[in-house]
């Protein structure tokens, strides 16, 4: 109580000193590490409270510990305290006197609060609180975390033996495993440490991180880098551990440690337990000493040495010598005189040749297994195999050109192999392929028939994810019923039994999935101490995983539950009876996932946290087994996801099974029944004070608490003005500019009744203000919740005496062409203009296709022209120009308007006079009639003369191609105008002359005659063809380009039209004779032709002149283009 009674003195302290204060920032502040901090049962706590700010930052602070649990959040219970040895509550001083839990000084301004050893208990949110022995309360004098303490569940074992003895450079291999149930996020590392005899500390070998880094310990680095050492993580918990060339200093107890870790709030990384596997006793013999640098020492192994016909034989070589690593050398396997196989000093294998067919088939395989070491495998064997086996090897040097010499062979002693026939009537027989489930026992019958001495079983196992076709011993049963383990099965539940004579059974308890694959019962017949015959036999054995036939399904009748009411979830798990752990689980948020309680295989349960608000029931049923959670009371503490997971303890491994799906249970608040009685509307002058009432009519509960918020209606949004939270404390919005604050206050009246009061209210204080009550109820726990908010509006109008402003309403259409001056009108109608108010004018503009208004431009009060940012405006607004030619008259002027100024255009006005305090004050607005502007381009009107013609002309007559325009599309049009002839026989005409629109001339030099252009009239264009010949004839035309320069477009080709068809004959003079006279002509007909002829031969002899004159003219470069036509004349320049 000590600890409350402080806290609340200070927080009243402080509360009152504030409210002196309340310019200036906080300056003591306190800090410990951020929680939630998950730690294991029975670990260490540790949490370091700092404080900075003091003036007086060298004294030694006195700090304080206080812990409020789950079970009762309210209650502040004091567990120690720096300065006073009486302060630690009974449940907390016995631990506190004998040093379990300790608060020491790291710093005059920094403590330490451990805890040795955690229990269940402690679970709680710890309060760290400084003294404070200055006169002021200025800052934070405490800080709190929150701590959830959880089951330790990690496992580690090593399935090797106690007791294991190697030689010296030989390889050894051991595994270890190590898993955990816990279900928060975790990582695991994994260490191997040897124990040497007579050493007080362990050395560490190599490591696995939480991040999967492998480090290597002090002392084994250099066979680390060399790959003589290494650890490899098999599958989800099992890790490896490889040393490849024993060392004498490697002989002693060799173990593995797992550590957990879990990452904090602050992103550090924290071990929150560790445990260590069973000791393995490693004895490591030295090897044969080499007499002297040249000596060679070769050895031989054969395993088995005794085996029969259809069985596997290796032989083991080894080769020792000074400086081996440096030197080559070439190993052969021979028995008798006979060469199984060699090995070449750079690892080639060569093959004997009686031995090279069985090589091909797989039955021989020979390798290099190490710097020394060398294996030769037969399987199977033959009867003709038996025999005495060596191991010769040659030591080979080198030479500078890379070959080598090879050296006095040296051989090893040989090694007999007996080899016996199967002879006898001896045959075995599996009886059954079975299929089992992860955890339960495999149990393999082998029948014996024709069973004639003593017999002996070995069984053998051959995983399905291995390729290779070896068997490894499980367990082997001898003639004299003696029972011998393989070292990899010594952890294991395996049995060997004979129930009968002829009956072998093998029993595997709590099988694995690895434990799926072949396995091969082998029946050896003995006579006296000799093995006479063998026989095998094999089944295919298949472990479901465990996630195959156990699953779990979470399921609830209701998930939407008001506050108070009780919720049942149902955790379905359906699979045979194996002993399960199952947790339940409670996710509030993304990252927050908080055990509620475990429940044990062997019925022991482990609650977390709040445990008196869950109750827990089980139910069996034939296939399944129902877990009930209750919840009491549910409030919103009790809302979030929910799921259950299970997991099996197998081989002294946990493994996780697939959780349940999650389930969300809603915690809903209950329907208010809050009524408002706002104020009516009102309407008031400017300069006047308001006051808006919103009172309580019926409410949901006598104890209710409000929250009350006044807000103003906008267009877009409503404006927070003022709020009131359910502890009465008073906030301004976060819009609200500091002259309204000084005019607004707001007050709770018995009833209860709000009310809103603005002094002084302005023109822009007109609108709806809302009145929002938020009612505030307590839940079965004593928690606060909020229901539904409840509004009422009382619209406010404002208005100001004796202001008549008015606009033309009238809405307007403006046509104008591109590139003219538009200008618009906003005339006022009423409301004289007086020197004492000043306006601010607004032009709006909504676009032709568009349903937004922007704003063009804004004259202000004080004569500040604005053009808001709007990049698909700024051509537009960078034409505008504003005007006032008369005091009741604003013009807004568009230079050379475009097409896309189209659109409705309108004037907003305000009015403003200056108040006494000569600020501005808007007394009235008004917005004039829309007005309407479309910007025109001129259309397509373009119309040539289309008259069709025939001539027939003679080589000494000149002809003229007319193309006349007989409409245009507007008066600022140019034309390009070009010529084209197409020749008799062709299907193609081909351009012969062009006029552009910018004046060029061009023609083209295919054309013979001479050509003469003519341009009389704007409107009329003629190409004359002088001197044509007969090749000139053909049909010719025009063809006209209408161009239009747009603001908007450039230059834009508006029109296109053809002319009609010339059809020209020329024909020479001759031919017209000929044409013109018959045979039978008379002499008044040759009278006339003559006349005839003469006179033609003037005219063309005076057009000659004419031509040659005009010829002799032209001194410089005419209009004529001297450059030819291209087939497609350009549109521009």
């Amino acid at each position: 109580m000590m600890c409350s009674l402080q806290s609340f003195w200070r927080v009243n302290l402080l509360f009152c000193l504030g409210l002196f204060l309340h310019c200036g920032e906080a300056r003591v502040h306190t800090e410990v590490q951020a929680g939630p901090l998950y730690r294991v049962v029975g670990s260490l706590l540790s949490i370091t409270c700092n404080v900075s700010g003091f003036a007086s930052a060298s004294t030694r602070k006195e700090f304080e510990f206080c812990i409020n649990k789950p079970s009762n959040p309210t209650f502040e219970i004091n567990i120690i305290s720096t300065s006073d040895q009486s302060f630690s509550f009974a449940m907390y001083s016995s631990r506190v006197r004998t040093g379990e839990i300790t608060l020491k000084h790291v710093s005059s301004n920094s403590v330490v609060f451990e805890i040795q050893s955690l229990e269940k208990h402690d679970e709680g949110e710890y309060e760290c609180s400084v003294i404070n022995t200055e006169q002021i309360y200025n800052g934070i004098y405490s800080a709190k975390t929150t701590v959830k303490v959880i089951d330790n569940s990690l496992s580690v074992s090593s399935p090797s033996s106690t007791s294991l003895s190697y030689n010296e450079d030989d390889a050894l291999t051991l595994t270890c495993q190590a898993s955990t149930n816990t279900i928060q996020h975790t990582h695991l590392s994994l260490a191997w440490y040897l124990h040497k005899d007579g050493e007080d500390n362990a050395h560490l070998i190599i490591s696995l991180d939480r991040d999967f880094t492998l480090n290597p310990g002090q002392g084994f680095e250099g066979r680390y880098q060399a790959g003589l050492i290494s650890l490899d993580k098999m599958g989800e918990t099992t890790y490896r551990l490889k040393m490849a060339q024993l060392q004498l200093s490697d002989q002693g107890r060799i173990y593995c440690q797992a550590q957990e870790w879990i990452q904090d709030p602050d992103r550090s990384w924290y071990v929150i337990t560790q445990k260590d596997a069973e000791e393995t006793t490693l004895n490591v013999n030295a090897r044969e000493v080499v007499p002297d640098m040249s000596s060679l020492v070769v050895r031989v192994s054969a395993q088995p040495t005794t085996l029969q016909e259809g069985q596997e034989l290796t032989l083991s070589c080894s080769v020792g010598t000074h400086n081996l690593e440096e030197r080559f050398f070439s190993v052969a396997w021979l028995r008798g005189s006979d060469e199984l196989a060699r090995i070449g000093p750079t690892g080639i294998l060569s093959v004997g040749p009686k031995y090279s067919v069985r090589a091909k088939e797989g039955e021989l395989r020979a390798a290099r297994t190490g710097d020394r070491d060398y294996s030769l495998i037969l399987q199977p064997v033959r009867t003709d195999d038996q025999g005495e086996y060596i191991c010769r090897a040659w030591p080979q040097d080198r030479g500078q050109d890379g070959a080598f010499t090879q050296g006095a062979a040296k051989d090893s002693i040989s090694k007999l192999v007996n080899i016996s026939a199967t002879e006898s009537g001896l045959s075995v027989e599996m009886q059954n392929t079975p299929s089992v489930n992860e955890g339960d026992r495999l149990k393999l019958t082998c029948k014996v028939l024709g069973v004639k001495g003593q017999l002996s079983v070995t069984w053998q196992h051959r995983s399905a994810s291995t390729t290779t076709p070896m068997f490894t011993t499980l367990i082997s049963l001898s003639q004299e019923g003696v029972t011998a383990k393989a070292k990899e099965f010594m952890s294991r539940k395996v049995k060997a039994m004979r129930p009968s004579t002829d009956t072998f059974t093998l029993e595997l308890d709590e099988v694995t999935p690895s434990d799926s694959g072949v396995y091969q019962c082998t029946v050896s017949e003995w006579n006296t101490n000799s093995k006479t015959n063998s026989q095998s036999q094999t089944t295919t054995v298949t472990v479901a995983p465990v996630d195959s036939f156990v699953k779990v399904n979470l399921i609830s009748r209701k998930t939407r539950v008001p506050v108070g009411e009780n919720v049942e979830l149902m955790c379905r798990v359906r699979g045979p009876r194996i002993p399960l752990t199952l947790t339940w689980s409670l996710q509030r948020d993304v990252s927050t996932l908080d055990n509620i309680l475990t429940l044990y295989s062997d019925g022991a349960i482990s609650w977390s946290g709040d445990q008196h608000r869950y109750q827990l029931k089980v139910e069996n049923k034939k296939n399944e087994v129902i877990h009930y959670l209750l919840i009491n009371g549910a409030s919103h503490r009790e809302a979030g996801r929910y799921q259950c997971s299970v997991s099996v303890f197998l081989e002294n491994v946990h493994k996780k099974l697939p959780a349940s799906n999650q389930l969300a249970v809603s915690v809903q608040n209950p329907e208010t029944k809050l009524t408002l009685s706002p104020t009516q509307a009102l309407t008031r002058n400017i300069n006047t004070d308001i006051e808006i009432k919103c009172s309580v009519i019926s409410e949901t509960s006598a104890s209710s608490r409000y929250a009350v918020t006044w807000l103003l209606q906008l267009q877009a949004e409503n404006k927070t003005i003022v709020s009131s939270d359910q502890d009465a404390i008073v906030t301004f919005g976060p819009q609200v500019e500091s002259s309204l604050s000084q005019r607004i206050s707001m007050k709770r009246t018995k009833g209860p009744c709000f009310e809103l009061n603005i002094r002084q209210a302005q023109i822009s204080d007109t609108g709806s203000y809302i009145c929002e009550v938020v009612e505030w109820l307590q839940d079965p726990h004593g928690d606060w919740y909020e229901l539904s908010p409840v509004s009422k509006t009382t619209h406010l109008t404002l208005i100001q005496p004796a202001s008549d402003l008015r606009l033309d309403k009238k809405d307007q259409l403006l046509f104008a062409w591109e590139g003219d001056e538009v200008e618009l009108k906003c005339n006022m109608t009423s409301g004289a203009p007086s020197p004492l108010f000043s306006y601010k004018l607004a032009w709006l503009y909504t676009g032709p296709n568009s349903s937004a208004t922007n704003t063009l431009v804004e004259l202000h009060p004080t004569g500040l022209t604005i053009y808001p940012e709007n990049q698909g405006l700024r051509d537009l607004q960078g034409r505008l120009r504003l005007s006032r030619p008369t005091q009741s008259s604003f013009y807004l002027g568009i230079h050379r308007a475009h097409e896309e100024d189209s659109g409705t255009y309108q004037c907003k006005v305000e009015q403003y006079q200056l108040d006494h305090d000569s600020r501005w004050q808007q007394k009235a607005s008004d917005s004039a009639g829309p007005i309407t502007v479309t910007v025109h381009v001129p259309g397509k009107n373009l119309s040539i003369v289309k008259k069709e013609e025939e001539l027939n002309v003679s080589s000494s007559q000149n002809f003229t191609v007319p193309c006349h325009i007989a409409k245009q599309s507007s008066i600022k049009s140019v034309f390009q105008v070009t010529w084209f002839w197409q020749k008799w026989g062709e299907t193609e005409p081909s351009p012969i002359f062009s006029v552009y629109r910018n004046c060029t001339l061009q023609y083209s030099v295919e054309k013979g005659g001479c050509l003469r252009y003519d341009h009389p009239l704007p409107n009329q264009f003629s190409l004359t063809v002088l001197k044509p010949g007969p090749e000139d004839s053909g049909v010719y035309f025009c063809a006209v380009e209408e161009w239009l320069p747009s603001l908007s477009r450039g230059w834009w080709k508006i029109a296109e039209e053809k002319s009609g068809n010339w059809t020209v004959n020329v024909y020479a003079e001759g031919h017209a004779k000929a044409v013109f006279e018959p045979e039978c002509m008379s002499g008044t007909w040759i009278r006339i032709l003559v006349a005839v002829v003469i006179g033609t031969l003037l005219v063309i002899l005076l057009l000659v002149l004419k031509i040659c004159r005009s010829k002799g003219k032209k001194t410089e470069q005419s209009l004529w283009a001297e450059q030819p036509l291209n087939t497609k004349a350009s549109a521009e320049e």
